[in-house]
C-alpha cells in the first residue's frame, strides 16, 4: 500500500510504501495524541524523513498502484 503525507505550508509530499495500513494509522494517532514533535518514516526514495506532527497537512492511503491501460468497462 502506498501512503502520501502532505506537510502544511510546504509544496512537498512524502511518499511511503507501507505493509499494514491499520498499524500505520495507529502509529500516527499515537504520535498525535502523545504530543510527539516528529514522526520518522522511510520514504520511497530511500531517505529517512522526520515530519513534524503538528504540521501534518493530509495523509492519503491508496491500494497498490495500478496503471489502467486500454478501455475501461
Amino acid at each position: 500500500m502506498r501512503a502520501r503525507i502532505g506537510i502544511a505550508d510546504t509544496p512537498r509530499e512524502v511518499e511511503l510504501e507501507i505493509d499494514d495500513a491499520d498499524a500505520f494509522v495507529a502509529m500516527l494517532e499515537a504520535a498525535h495524541s502523545s504530543k510527539n514533535a516528529f514522526i520518522w518514516v522511510d520514504a520511497v526514495d530511500g531517505k529517512r524523513v522526520g515530519i513534524p506532527v503538528a504540521r501534518l497537512g493530509f495523509i492519503e492511503l491508496e491500494p497498490e498502484h495500478r496503471v489502467n491501460v486500454g478501455f475501461g468497462t
